[in-house]
């Protein structure tokens, strides 16, 4: 496979892994990394880099610490592993949108895979919160929760 430019070689894409920001001639490769077809697989991959060595050293430190049997400590690691991954699938658009700002790159508004918790649906779509619209409550404020006229400060539903 070619190498795109501004490719940052193995020691910068190790520290891109770590979550450091590379230097500007890398922001080419970065938009490539981040918003091109298999993204989120590139993802998975920098993220097994950082974790499977921390894995290693558990499983090292419980072996040679902790008087428990093997099962123990491949248990553990697998625990590690298996919720670590579970988390960077579950939270990938948001570490890519992250990324990319940390690059000062823009984020796509791709309607395909949702708008990540920190960014609002654009106007327009439902659940904008605009006013009068059916569901413009700030986050789980519901009626009961709303301050009645003549109620004091201190009010709150039980």
């Amino acid at each position: 496979m070619a190498r795109l430019a501004g490719d940052p070689g193995a020691a910068r894409w190790l520290r891109f892994a770590a979550g450091f920001r590379l230097p500007p001639e890398n922001v080419d490769w970065v938009r490539h990394e981040l918003t091109d077809a298999g993204w989120r697989g590139r993802t998975m991959l920098r993220h097994l880099a950082v974790i499977i060595p921390v894995c290693i050293v558990v499983a090292v430190l419980l072996e040679t610490l902790l008087p428990a049997p093997g099962w123990l400590s491949l248990t553990m690691v697998g625990l590690i592993l298996s919720g670590s991954v579970f988390s960077v699938a579950a939270y990938a658009d948001d570490i890519r949108a992250s990324r990319l700002r940390q690059h000062g790159l823009d984020v796509p508004d791709d309607p395909d895979l949702g708008h990540p918790a920190h960014s609002p649906p654009p106007a327009g779509q439902p659940g904008t919160g605009t006013p009068g619209e059916r569901g413009s409550r700030s986050c789980g404020e519901t009626a009961a929760m709303r301050r009645r006229p003549g109620a004091s400060a201190s009010w709150r539903p039980r």
